[in-house]
C-alpha cells in the first residue's frame, strides 16, 4: 500500500493551493484519511480528518479556511486550502486508517509535500 501526496508549493499569503493524496495497492477498504503538517522545529499536527461516511474534523485555525474531501471511488483525500497565511507553511502530510487485504487495520502515511506560504 502507498499513498501519493502531490500538489503542495509557494503561494503569497491569501492565496489557495490544493492538495491531494491517492492512496493504492491491495486496498480492501479505507476508514479515517486526513491530513497533518509538520513546521520546521515543530511537532507534527493534527490538521483536518474525514470518515469514510464524509464527517469532518478540523484544527481550530484551519476553520473556515480549509476543506477536507474525499472520493471513496478513487481512494483519494483533498485539502482545498484559502486564505493561506505564513502561519501554514509545513510539510503536509497525508494519512489513512484502512484495511490491507489479509492484514489488520493499520495507519499509512504519504512522503508529505512542502506548502510555503511568502511573499
Amino acid at each position: 500500500v502507498q499513498l501519493q501526496a502531490y500538489g503542495g508549493g509557494l503561494v503569497q499569503p491569501g492565496g489557495s493551493l490544493r492538495l491531494s493524496c491517492a492512496a493504492s495497492g491491495r486496498i480492501f477498504s479505507i476508514n479515517d484519511m486526513g491530513w497533518y503538517r509538520q513546521a520546521p522545529g515543530k511537532q507534527r499536527e493534527l490538521v483536518a480528518t474525514i470518515t469514510s461516511s464524509g464527517t469532518t474534523n478540523y484544527r481550530d485555525s484551519v476553520k473556515g479556511r480549509f476543506t477536507i474531501s474525499r472520493d471513496n471511488a478513487k481512494n483519494t483525500v483533498y485539502l482545498q486550502m484559502n486564505s493561506l497565511k505564513p502561519e501554514d507553511t509545513a510539510v503536509y502530510y497525508c494519512n489513512a486508517d484502512l484495511f490491507a487485504y489479509g492484514l489488520p487495520l493499520l495507519s499509512y502515511w504519504g512522503q508529505g509535500t512542502q506548502v510555503t506560504v511568502s511573499s
